[in-house]
């Protein structure tokens, strides 16, 4: 006898509980209890051992289904796996698995703001902060429940058509780069098999902007910094920023020992560049003229542009 749904159906309770085995001698069987709760069930044989493994309950799990489970059981039993075994390992590897909330956290800790090395404290990304704000802001509270194995790349494309439908294109752009990073730092670390971000393309087009200064912007910011409202060491750090193409946050935390003003070199250390490499910057005859006027102006041996109120350099803020 092959199981059908109308025989399924057609069996009654009775005062013990009873099983009917599918008469083709492949284990296949249906419980039936008092109560008239049905159960599929296979019986097998591991090791020279009598084995019972539940499949499921009918009609949650419908004879089609329960037909597959089955036959990934005999398969696995045919490699010489015991079917029940694998299976209760993977329901405990999958109620184990990371939530995407727990694989944010994951990244941050153990890669964004993890330091490089044992040698060089600084977090191997310097805008960490700002990864954990865009990871929080809009992943966490879509997926942040989920298993990461089980993100599809159509929910992360929903989050981003959210993210452009408020009108903010360029954030949604923002959020899929760390989204993606975040994803194949799963797969690396094998909590995924894949990166549900794999071939999303970024939502919107970012114009690229002219990055540089034409002869007669440069001219009127020169000599503009004479009229500015601000203090020398600030009009000193903006012309030097302009004179050895540096970034600001390299030249507010300049110190005085990277600095060879008879060589005219300009050694910035590995932990203060973007790249994470030291950068030596040759420096010009205006550039050294500048270091020296701001010799004038210093009052911390260590740094060539002092905080006035705190025993650091200058803030970002400062500087803009």
């Amino acid at each position: 006898m092959r199981f059908t749904d109308k025989y399924i159906r057609s069996l009654k309770p009775k005062a013990t509980r009873y099983d009917v085995r599918e008469g083709q001698g492949n284990g296949l069987a249906i419980r039936c209890s008092t109560s008239g709760q049905k159960t599929w069930v296979y019986f097998y044989h591991f090791e020279g051992k009598k084995r019972r493994m539940t499949l499921g309950n009918y009609p949650a799990m419908p004879l089609n289904e329960t037909r597959k489970r089955h036959g990934i059981a005999m398969t696995l039993l045919a490699k010489g796996k015991d079917p029940g075994n694998e299976y209760i390992q993977s329901k405990t590897e999958a109620r184990g698995a990371p939530t995407v909330s727990q694989l944010i956290t994951e990244y941050i800790e153990r890669y964004a703001k993890a330091a490089r090395s044992k040698i060089d404290n600084t977090p191997r990304k310097k805008s960490w902060k700002e990864d954990e704000r865009q990871l929080l802001k809009d992943i966490a509270p879509n997926i942040g429940k989920r298993k990461a194995k089980d993100i599809k790349k159509r929910d992360i494309i929903l989050i981003l058509d959210n993210i452009t439908e408020r009108g903010a294109p360029i954030a949604a752009n923002r959020t899929l780069a760390v989204t993606r990073r975040m994803f194949n730092f799963a797969v690396e670390r094998d909590i995924v098999e894949s990166s549900p971000c794999h071939l999303v393309k970024a939502p919107s087009k970012e114009n690229q902007k002219d990055n540089f200064l034409s002869e007669e912007e440069i001219r009127n910011f020169w000599y503009g910094l004479e009229k500015a409202n601000t203090s020398e060491l600030i009009k000193i750090a903006l012309k030097l920023q302009l004179t050895t193409a540096q970034r600001k946050g390299e030249v507010i935390t300049a110190e005085w020992h990277e600095i060879n003003l008879q060589k005219q070199i300009w050694e910035i250390p590995a932990n203060k560049t973007k790249n994470g490499k030291t950068h030596i910057v040759p420096l010009s005859d205006l550039a050294i003229s500048l270091f020296n006027e701001a010799k004038k102006h210093a009052t911390n041996a260590s740094w060539v542009f002092p905080s006035p109120t705190c025993q650091k350099h200058i803030l970002p803020s400062a500087a803009d």
